[in-house]
């Protein structure tokens, strides 16, 4: 396989096609994760902010205040949902997209893709819902293990376990390669779930060395990339940070309002850059499916010549 015409090729049909960055933008909503946490208050040079809502709202009853707090979750999972929804839709769009250019197409309509990534929604779908389960309940156990037998044994098989620990992030790196060129294969073949997983492991056992050099620069394009765009956001929270240290314990009000001004002003910026990053990394590897997985031509053997 020639993989710099692989990454070549890429980069030519989502800068051609940009409705692609499009279906980036969707597909990063499925695959953004969020973070949250809990603490009783936070210290600002030794002052100190209480979060108890009773506190902060202390004309609501606690009934109102669990009320607020379903629908606030509520809202949080409606929300989940329709990103999953859209990320599904996205990596689909963007699979077909690069499959319908390669095989000769000159425009790409949006429309078109979008209606018809609902052929595939349910198997890519629940082949990302299950495999995400899987992982979920397999790190959970192997936490918890991880945990229990460290006090169990006051440490000492912590320590000795911490190097296995080390191995789930190229596990994890595996599989999530090869549930991309899962992904791809229900989209490319229209099959199964169960198919499209024995497809992708079967492409990555036959071109094991392919698809850890194409993995590998993308790994480098994606740190690459982020860190220039995530950039700006460092720079946007300099005035925050700036008037926390000036005024001690009070935190800034107008450092704040300007720091908010620019994530607000660069937010539509990272979005598209990270669509077509997105777009960029969905199609080199669905090219690297299809030269993988396309026909060897048949071998001719030319005619013996007999001369006499």
């Amino acid at each position: 396989m020639d993989i710099g015409e692989v990454f070549t090729k890429a980069w030519q049909i989502i800068w051609k096609h940009k409705v692609l960055w499009i279906f980036g933008i969707l597909a990063g909503c499925g695959s953004a994760s969020t973070s949250s946490g809990s603490n009783s208050g936070y210290r600002f040079t030794g002052g100190r902010v209480n979060l108890n809502p009773e506190t902060l709202f202390p004309s609501l009853g606690r009934s109102e205040l669990i009320i607020i707090a379903v629908v606030v979750l509520a809202v949080i999972f409606v929300l989940f949902l329709i990103a999953v929804v859209l990320g599904t839709l996205g990596r689909i769009g963007l699979i077909r997209g690069t499959l319908q250019v390669d095989r000769g197409a000159d425009k790409l309509n949006f429309g078109e893709l979008f209606s018809y990534s609902g052929h595939y929604f349910w198997r890519v779908f629940l082949l990302n819902l299950l495999v995400g389960l899987v992982f979920f309940v397999a790190f959970t156990v192997i936490i918890i293990g991880y945990i229990g037998a460290s006090i169990v044994t006051l440490g000492i098989l912590a320590v000795c376990l911490a190097p296995c620990l080390c191995l789930l992030l190229p596990i994890s790196w595996i599989v999530s390669v090869w549930i991309e060129q899962a992904n791809i294969a229900l989209v490319v073949e229209d099959i199964g779930i169960t198919a499209g997983l024995s497809r992708g492991w079967e492409v990555i056992k036959r071109s094991l060395g392919n698809i850890i050099v194409v993995a590998l620069i993308l790994l480098v394009i994606q740190i690459v990339v982020g860190i220039v765009i995530g950039l700006p956001f460092t720079v946007a929270f300099a005035p925050a940070l700036i008037g926390i240290f000036a005024s001690g314990n009070n935190p800034s009000i107008p450092g704040w309002t300007i720091s908010l001004i620019c994530l607000v002003v660069y937010l539509p910026f990272l979005l598209l850059f990270s669509g077509i990053l997105r777009a960029y990394t969905s199609s080199a590897w669905t090219l690297t499916y299809l030269r993988l997985t396309a026909p060897k031509p048949p071998v001719v053997e030319q005619p013996i010549v007999v001369q006499n």
